[in-house]
């Protein structure tokens, strides 16, 4: 896996040489990947090893200051814009409104994807959430939830995942499996990043950042 750089002949995502440094901090040293549809490529490493900033490049949120990514769709491969728009992205930063409702922040951001509001009572419903209660008073596995609510809001095909079982318990971590077993059974694909060895269904390679 990593050092490849294969040429892309279906659908999926593909990051070749990928460098990021934060002043003389260099974080990633030229990492490249490649995952397919209904796989999961695991990403490891200790804390600090840029796991996370892996996965905000892979997403649009960082641009890399080296190397090249690159994702297809439907035969097409798309633009940074488009990869923007169509990943489902988890992280442990997502922040929530906490005055709003667990509903109503699902609603607010299907009004922000021009989604139909019933997609975000489909998904309450799907994690197992309370509609009226506060985000604010979520406990911190509620909240991560909520995270996984907003990644499949929209029914992205690329997954970035990152500690997606963080704060989760057995009946959590349970339903995390379910999740990305029913994503990549309709043809998604993700790239899952976590300190350690993760138990989740479809893990078909692992990039291992060291340090």
């Amino acid at each position: 896996m990593a050092g490849s750089n294969p040429t892309p002949s279906a659908d999926g995502l593909e990051f070749d040489g990928i460098r990021r440094a934060f002043g003389r901090l260099r974080v990633l040293g030229g990492v490249s990947g490649r995952v397919e549809a209904g796989e999961v490529l695991a990403v490891t490493g200790h804390n600090g090893s840029g796991k996370s900033t892996l996965l905000k490049c892979l997403a649009g949120l960082l641009a890399p200051d080296a190397g090249s990514i690159r994702c297809r769709e439907d035969g097409r491969e798309l633009t940074a814009v488009e990869r923007r728009r169509r990943i489902g992205f988890l992280s442990p930063d997502l922040a929530f409104y906490e005055e709003l409702t667990v509903a109503e922040n699902l609603e607010f951001f299907c009004r922000l994807r021009t989604l139909p509001r019933e997609r975000g009572e489909e998904w309450r419903q799907r994690v197992d959430l309370p509609a009226d209660r506060r985000s604010g008073a979520l406990s911190s596995g509620m909240r991560q939830r909520l995270r996984w609510a907003f990644a499949l809001l929209h029914r992205p095909r690329l997954l970035l995942l990152d500690e997606p079982l963080e704060h989760f318990d057995a009946a959590g971590a349970s339903l995390a499996g379910e999740l990305l077993a029913e994503h990549l059974a309709g043809g998604g694909l993700a790239v899952v990043a976590n300190p350690s060895r993760l138990e989740l269904p479809g893990v078909t390679s692992r990039l291992d950042l060291g340090r």
